[in-house]
């Protein structure tokens, strides 16, 4: 079982994604549909998406560092 400890900049980009997401059903929803508004928040929500998996895969990296270095 994998056990997800969120720190706090991870509860921080959770919100902001879930925001960005509430906004792109606000955005398309519109009539007229606002499709810049849209493309914008999806482009957010990839940002935030690349960074969170960066941000992790570096942490990792560092603790296979740890781990390999007590041996």
């Amino acid at each position: 079982m994998v056990l997800l400890i969120m720190s706090s900049v991870d509860k921080y980009l959770l919100v902001v994604l879930i925001f960005l997401i509430a906004g792109m059903g606000i955005a398309i929803s519109r009539v007229p549909p606002q499709y810049p508004l849209f493309y914008s928040m999806l482009a957010g929500a990839i940002g935030v998406i690349l960074y969170s998996s960066f941000k992790a895969r570096k942490e990792r990296q560092e603790e296979n560092r740890k781990r390999r270095s007590k041996k």
